[in-house]
């Protein structure tokens, strides 16, 4: 079943459709979105509300809730080390937004700041100013969303943790998280980050390709067919979309494919990016890509275990199955206040289905 996830218009409401279109089960929440849906032994654990996580098993009933005392998530959650839940997550009250991460134990609940961006890349963070009502994300105004991290991917080898970053139109990852944490790499346009004391992290491009801009769910894929370490995949959703609403002084050259218009003007394209990313040489490089409904926001791009893709293009207000080679096999319209942010398909196996 396809589950869309944060239907602007229809917060605290998960749907889930079948192949015709046809809703199957209706979630009801508390005023949020389900953001993602994890596997959990034979239960699933998803988001409830901003400052709350549930465990549910295949019945409907809560086993467990979680409270984020404090905290309000935003965009993502995953696995993290054994019995580990990992979330983005923003303090409540604080003077900036979107930029946490949080630790909770699946087992006792306990929760714990994993990672402070605005310490962790504190020099760039110094950099940057609240947004005016004069940025292109003007609904924001007062918000100092410097980083707006939307998207976490734990890797196990190394303890370490890959996010997207929209603002920067930069995909970061820190190694070390449980213990001496430090930043490894970035990987977007490079020329964002040369005059700043991070210019060095930044992992060269491998062949001529235009680099992701307001990327979502940047995700693992697979791993060097060698085995070689430090190589590997990663998939996204390149929104295509430049922005920049925190930042003074930097104007970017930009490709005529790249999208600056929030809702689009006919012509730009989003896309599905596969990137290999080559550690030991310190590049990337955009293995495989194809073109997808244009979406400035939200949005995302995840591969099927048979092959295929679902993408969802939020402010086109579709979602679609492709082929893997990127050709539509049926797209699905729908209609809301301005986009739906997710839509994943999981076979529910061991949850509603055998």
């Amino acid at each position: 079943l396809y589950a869309m996830m944060r239907v602007n218009g229809y917060l605290g409401y998960g749907f889930f459709f079948d192949n015709d279109g046809v809703m199957r089960y209706e979630m009801v929440l508390e005023g949020y979105g389900l953001d993602r849906i994890l596997f959990y032994d034979n239960d699933i654990i998803t988001c409830a509300s901003a400052g709350k996580l549930v465990r549910i098993n295949s019945l409907g009933q809560v086993e467990q809730i979680y409270q984020l005392d404090g905290y309000s998530l935003h965009h993502d959650i995953g696995f993290g080390q054994d019995g580990e839940l990992l979330a983005l997550a923003e303090e409540n009250g604080a003077e900036t937004v979107e930029d946490r991460v949080l630790s909770i134990d699946v087992e006792s609940g306990q929760v714990t700041e994993l990672i402070d961006f605005t310490e962790a890349m504190e020099e760039y963070f110094d950099m940057t100013r609240p947004i005016a009502a004069t940025d292109p994300m003007f609904w924001q105004v007062g918000e100092w969303d410097w980083i707006h991290l939307n998207s976490l991917q734990y890797m196990e080898e190394d303890d370490s943790l890959i996010v997207s970053s929209r603002e920067t139109s930069t995909i970061i990852k820190m190694e070390h998280i449980h213990g001496d944490m430090q930043l490894s790499w970035l990987a977007g346009d490079e020329r964002f980050w040369a005059d700043t004391p991070y210019a060095e992290l930044c992992l060269a491009p491998e062949n001529d390709f235009v680099p992701q801009y307001g990327q979502h769910c940047v995700e693992f894929w697979h791993a060097d067919e060698s085995g070689t370490a430090g190589v590997y995949e990663l998939i996204l959703y390149n929104n295509n979309y430049w922005s920049l609403n925190t930042r003074d002084g930097y104007e970017p050259e930009l490709a005529e494919s790249v999208g600056t218009d929030l809702y689009g003007t006919g012509e730009e394209k989003s896309q599905v990016y596969v990137y290999k990313i080559d550690e030991n040489a310190r590049t990337f490089a955009l293995e495989s890509s194809f073109d997808v409904p244009y979406s400035s926001i939200v949005s995302n791009g995840t591969p099927l275990s048979g092959g295929n893709w679902v993408v969802n293009s939020g402010i086109s207000m579709v979602f679609g199955e492709y082929d893997e080679s990127g050709a539509l096999i049926r797209e699905y319209a729908y209609e809301c206040t301005m986009q739906n942010y997710r839509t994943f398909k999981y076979d529910y196996s061991g949850f509603w289905f055998m």
